[in-house]
């Protein structure tokens, strides 16, 4: 199975955030899922994939050529796909896996993130997420996310378009066994 990630490039961040990437790596590693990631060589990004790596694990890396240019690549991914652009990077990276976990974030694993949702709420996309909640970081995210459906903004059923996990073995385990989603959700896109 390949499992993209959507996690934080920055190197700064607290140290349960980072251990929680590489044990993220190792658990996908030893139960032979290949990485596909955003491929930077920092931050969370890093983590996960030296994890897996040192594991003999298999890691893809989809990043634009702007990120290449500013030499932002991990230099060790096993495959590195370049895009042209933020928008084929992201679509490839979702169209790659067969499921995907956000790990804790900035801006851009958040609007990975609630981009997925959105399409998965839309059925444009079919595959598992979740959400790892390292130390309850997405617990805002959750709440808001019930607030839209509180508020009639989504509806109940939309719910069901992302699983929680607290640990890196869980949120495999999440990928491993959460079924497709069925398109026939379109039906309950538009409220």
């Amino acid at each position: 199975m390949n499992i993209t990630v959507y996690a934080a490039s920055s190197g700064q961040v607290a140290p349960c955030y980072q251990e929680a990437a590489a044990e993220l790596g190792r658990v996908m590693a030893r139960r032979h899922h290949t990485l596909v990631n955003g491929a930077g060589r920092t931050g969370l990004m890093a983590a996960t994939a030296n994890a897996l790596l040192a594991e003999g694990g298999r890691a893809i890396g989809i990043i634009p050529q702007f990120m290449i240019d500013q030499q932002w690549q991990h230099t060790g991914m096993t495959q590195l796909i370049v895009t042209p652009d933020m928008h084929e990077r992201k679509e490839r990276m979702a169209q790659t896996g067969d499921a995907c976990i956000a790990c804790p974030g900035g801006v851009g694993t958040l609007e990975e993130l609630l981009e997925i949702i959105t399409w998965k709420q839309l059925g444009l996309y079919l595959k598992p997420i979740v959400i790892l909640n390292v130390n309850g970081y997405f617990d805002p995210l959750l709440q808001q996310l019930e607030r839209c459906v509180e508020g009639h903004f989504m509806r109940p059923q939309h719910r069901g378009c992302w699983c929680v996990a607290s640990d890196a073995a869980h949120a495999v385990r999440l990928c491993e066994v959460t079924p497709l989603w069925d398109v026939s959700v379109r039906r309950f896109a538009a409220l």
